[in-house]
């Protein structure tokens, strides 16, 4: 026969182990989803939400109305003209550019962490460093493309095999909808499957990436000549740097008509737009399944793009219309209807979804977390910023000023972002900003220490400024489709 002080003693134990069970099955209940929306080339205006008027990007305008974003988010730059797979490199590794470059083979990488914590993980779009860094990151696929450029209409698709690998390539229907259909299609296995696991899913689109082809409902949606130049178009770039005929640049001729950056900006805006409303169906999937309010939703983009900015087409300079890209956050944690000015890279959001998430701090990173930006506890989490494209250009900037240095050329340009922010002013043989240069010179050298950049600060053989754009020839590439090459190369011969 038992006794009462036993039994009351048994009684005890037992609601104590319920409660314990209890508070852990609520701690994982509550742990929050992750899902990673990644553009390709949008630059960082090229949203409503940035205060633009012309472009349509009502959900991706909610997500910021519901959450944070970060103004003076950047890519750190390229060591080669695919800035996107050196800031892919870099996101996925938290790692800055000259210790991770362009490669993730046997590079840990925020999925992993996830995983290891609980996450269901799951991976869909644009990969484009390295198979097997994929298949090591994500335990579910659907939907890989594994390269860089593509024909939006003729993307090459791989789902896993039986063995966990990315198999053979099929080829779909438009590329942002069939990524999007795989993020949704994961979203509602997921709820199907009745786990209890939280998900980490990154959606990497390639638009809008050119080609300048829109999805065929998205065409004329914002006709020919209805948006107005950037500010800062230009026929020519003023001056010679690094390559002016990388890939990017051959998108139009030279000098670029205005008329025909105006058509790119139609184009592109309609890639975004489609974006924006296949994003839309994302986000409709989480609150049909009731999972919105606890999943963490990254928006962001892998670099800028110059579409007529500075006489450019492409991201291969340091100019902000290259450099800065958008980042919205939403979600557990993140304060609602936020701007923040802080100067942040991208690869600073492997840290901050980490401790978003509850995972531990993860020690190989150089990145660095933004919530204490987030919790209003900071204001900022580095006072300068700096960036670099192969060995070529170099640039460091604070919230009034930035300096770019082209080694190759000893030349430098000096803008005051503030009362300059399209960076038409070169102070740099003014006088009166003599002692700003120095400092931002002596700044530079620093980040080029800290950061292990060994690119020289002037080369020893110096090459000219002046070019003639009569010279530069151009063809379209193997990915233009036939809608690109009416519009844009008439009478060219393709490659």
């Amino acid at each position: 026969m038992i006794s009462k002080p036993r039994t009351i003693g048994l009684i005890i134990t037992l609601l104590l182990s319920l409660v314990v069970q209890l508070t852990s099955a609520q701690q994982k209940a509550i742990k929050p989803n992750v899902l990673f929306l990644f553009a390709d080339d949008q630059r960082a205006d090229a949203l409503g939400a940035s205060g633009n008027p012309y472009i349509q990007t009502p959900n991706l305008d909610q997500l910021a109305s519901e959450g944070s974003r970060f103004a003076n988010a950047y890519v750190m730059g390229g060591n080669h003209g695919a800035v996107c797979a050196a800031s892919r490199a870099m996101l996925l590794s938290g790692k800055s550019l000259f210790h991770v470059y362009d490669k993730l083979k046997d590079e840990r990488t925020m999925p992993m962490d996830f995983a290891e914590a609980g996450y269901s993980t799951f991976g869909t779009g644009k990969w484009h460093n390295e198979k097997e860094a994929f298949e090591a990151s994500f335990q579910q696929a659907k939907n890989v493309y594994l390269g860089g450029m593509a024909d939006h209409y003729s993307v090459a698709m791989r789902d896993y095999d039986d063995n966990g690998k990315l198999g053979e390539p099929t080829f779909k229907s438009y590329s942002t909808e069939v990524f999007a259909e795989g993020a949704i299609d994961f979203i509602n296995a997921h709820v199907k499957s009745g786990t209890d696991k939280p998900f980490f899913a990154y959606v990497a689109f390639t638009a809008p990436h050119d080609p300048y082809s829109p999805e065929a409902a998205y065409i004329n949606h914002y006709p020919d000549g209805s948006l107005p130049l950037p500010g800062n178009y230009k026929p020519f770039h003023p001056f010679e740097f690094d390559n002016l005929m990388v890939r990017d640049e051959l998108l139009t001729g030279w000098p670029r008509q205005p008329e025909v950056i105006q058509m790119i900006l139609s184009d592109y805006y309609a890639l975004v737009t489609h974006l924006d409303s296949q994003i839309g169906k994302i986000i409709q999937t989480l609150k049909d399944n009731d999972l919105y309010d606890n999943t963490i939703i990254v928006y962001a983009a892998d670099n800028g793009l110059a579409a007529g900015s500075h006489g450019l087409l492409g991201k291969q300079s340091l100019y902000e219309h290259s450099t800065n890209v958008p980042m919205i956050i939403k979600g557990p944690g993140v304060p609602k209807n936020e701007t923040f000015d802080a100067m942040v890279y991208l690869y600073d959001l492997y840290p901050t979804l980490s401790e978003l998430a509850g995972l531990p701090k993860p020690n190989q990173v150089d990145g660095k977390s933004l919530v204490p930006i987030l919790g209003g506890k900071e204001k900022e989490v580095r006072s300068s910023l700096f960036t670099a494209y192969r060995h070529t250009v170099r640039a460091v900037r604070t919230p009034e000023w930035k300096l770019i240095r082209y080694p190759e050329r000893d030349y430098f340009q000096l803008f005051n972002l503030k009362n300059d922010p399209l960076e038409l002013n070169n102070l740099a043989e003014n006088k009166d900003y003599t002692a700003t240069k120095d400092e931002l010179i002596t700044l530079l050298k620093d980040w080029q220490k800290i950061s292990d950049d060994s690119a020289a600060f002037t080369t020893k053989e110096i090459k000219p400024l002046e070019y003639d754009p009569a010279t530069l020839t151009r063809k379209p590439d193997r990915w233009q489709p036939e809608y690109t090459l009416k519009r844009y190369f008439k009478g060219i011969e393709k490659q």
